[in-house]
């Protein structure tokens, strides 16, 4: 059971991909999850829930 441990320098470094292309939007999730934690709408704002405004926000835009 051994694992592969740490190679150092091996394969190329990934690249970041913003939850935006995670969910397949538009629409700039990270900065609504910004939003809404700095606007004081709650004391603690979830993961998905920027997502979902994200998701909710294009679907209207788009109609």
């Amino acid at each position: 059971m051994a694992g592969r441990g740490k190679t150092i320098g091996s394969g190329a470094a990934k690249k970041a991909t913003s939850r935006s292309s995670k969910a397949g939007l538009q629409f700039p999730v990270g900065r609504i999850a910004r939003f809404l934690k700095a606007g004081k709408y709650a004391e603690r704002v979830g993961a998905g829930a920027p997502v979902y405004l994200a998701a909710v926000l294009e679907y209207l835009a788009a109609e």
